[in-house]
């Protein structure tokens, strides 16, 4: 086994987990009229649903970034802005439902809401992640 690999695994391992952590925060920060993690504690699957699929999203960016640039650091930073474009992805899937309130329905355990939340952010990770070279 090659310890300079084993090291440079390391060190994506733990720039991804902080990038997913300033991700989860920044999302919970986002949502007003619920906390995330109050939510998933309580069985609501929408939420987690939805909060699962940022963390998926954030983690398609990181695989990317990590198959095409040279440096740790280029994969903390296209990391973090995989987690701005998904907070405004987020927003605008929050305008673009005009019949109700994304934030009102995963509370409210609608899992159609958390499953459409999951897929946007799922396959916004897929394009972000695919325009990095």
């Amino acid at each position: 086994m090659n310890f300079d690999l084993v090291l440079l695994t390391l060190m994506y391992f733990v720039v991804s987990v902080l990038v997913v952590v300033i991700g989860v925060i920044l999302f919970e920060l986002l949502t007003r009229k619920y906390r995330d993690w109050e939510e998933i504690k309580n069985g609501n699957v929408a939420v987690a649903l939805s909060v699962g699929g940022k963390v998926i999203g954030i983690c398609i960016v990181l695989a990317f970034s990590i198959f095409h640039n040279d440096s740790v650091m280029s994969t903390f930073l296209w990391g973090l802005l995989g987690v701005v474009l998904q907070l405004i992805a987020y927003l605008i899937f929050e305008l673009l439902t005009r019949g109700f309130s994304v934030e009102s329905e995963l509370k409210a355990k609608n899992i159609a809401v958390g499953i459409i939340s999951f897929c946007v952010s799922v396959g916004l990770g897929f394009v972000i992640g695919a325009s990095i070279t």
